[in-house]
């Protein structure tokens, strides 16, 4: 396997894989070099051609190192050979890179398949996530009408509420809006009580996005006061419900349902063929602290996909048990 340096190439052997989103796209790493992390981009070419590639970065913290590959490697997983040759590059890169281990959460639906293939390869199911193992996602192929009769009725009656109250809806890429949405984050993350993304971390984000017209923030406004904002990125046969935000007035005027029925609109102009909403808990976790967005995403009567979850490749056992011990720890504390 060779570097990756061509965006162009990257990006149509990525977006040709249905499965695949921008968790391995070439500007969600562009993201991450700018955050002044180390990166990996590997292809594996054949023939003149791409027929394998991963991205990932390797991350840092007191408690090691580490290479994280979220939503990937993007291939053909039946073809054992193939898969084993991306894996050894992998290991290869992870030794060069001096991690601990390589946390991998591939774009792979999970199944007895996918759960023995992990074992085959040597990896062990990891104590704590990389990205989102378990979502909710809309079939794009249905029209608006066809979306509704599926959601729930109190979903429905949301809908109607937020279109008597004369909410206006925007779409756009411009500074102003993730001016906004960061300050509205910071207030969101203060009444739900949870740690809010940096507003530099927001906005290399959206500015990586943005060079390639990959995002778009949704507003949601009354009487020119904002409501809620969804922060949607576009790619390949996907739009992803990155982050969403709204205010106290948000939630009474019932703002979420018309920016989401907006967003499909543009997802379907694009070609997109599914609508990722991203993380729900089971039905059954009422304990859990994301159990209340879960049940309002499921209002949606969204299609409940799992992914095969994140597993460790182990480079360093001694230094990994410390990683486990600590994030099974923190697992317990955040209710995740």
């Amino acid at each position: 396997m060779i570097d990756a340096d061509n965006r162009e190439e990257w990006d149509k052997f990525i977006k040709e894989h249905e499965e695949a989103n921008f968790l391995q796209s070439w500007d969600f790493y562009e993201f991450h070099k700018s955050r002044g992390k180390k990166i990996v981009r590997r292809i594996l070419v054949e023939n003149g051609k791409i027929v394998g590639a991963y991205a990932g970065v390797i991350e840092t913290a007191k408690r090691g190192t580490y290479m994280a590959i979220a939503g990937g490697p993007i291939m053909d997983w039946d073809n054992k050979k193939l898969v084993k040759s991306v894996f050894d590059d992998i290991k290869a890169q992870g030794v060069q890179g001096k991690c601990d281990f390589i946390r991998v959460r591939p774009q792979l639906e999970l199944s007895d398949y996918s759960m023995e293939l992990m074992k085959e390869l040597g990896l062990k199911k990891a104590p704590m996530y990389l990205s989102v193992e378990y979502a909710g996602i809309i079939d794009l192929r249905k029209n608006e009408a066809e979306v509704l009769a599926g959601a729930s009725q109190g979903f429905r009656r949301k809908l109607r509420k937020a279109e008597k109250n004369d909410i206006e809806v925007s779409a756009d890429a411009d500074d102003a809006s993730i001016k906004e949405f960061c300050r509205l984050e910071k207030l969101h993350s203060e009444r739900q009580k949870y740690v809010a993304f940096s507003s530099d971390f927001l906005r290399k984000q959206f500015d990586a996005f943005r060079k390639h017209d990959e995002v778009l923030i949704y507003t949601a406004k009354k009487d020119g006061e904002t409501l809620a904002q969804n922060f949607m990125i576009f790619y390949g046969k996907e739009a992803s419900y990155h982050y969403g935000v709204s205010s106290d007035l948000g939630t009474k005027y019932s703002a979420a349902p018309l920016l989401h029925l907006k967003a499909m609109e543009e997802a379907r102009k694009r070609g997109c063929k599914r609508y990722n909403l991203w993380g729900i808990v089971g039905i059954d976790e009422k304990e859990h602290r994301f159990y209340g967005v879960s049940e309002f995403k499921r209002s949606f009567g969204c299609e409940e996909y799992k992914y095969t979850p994140a597993h460790d490749l182990v480079l360093r056992p001694k230094r990994y048990q410390v990683t486990k011990l600590v994030e099974k720890i923190r697992k317990r504390i955040r209710h995740v």
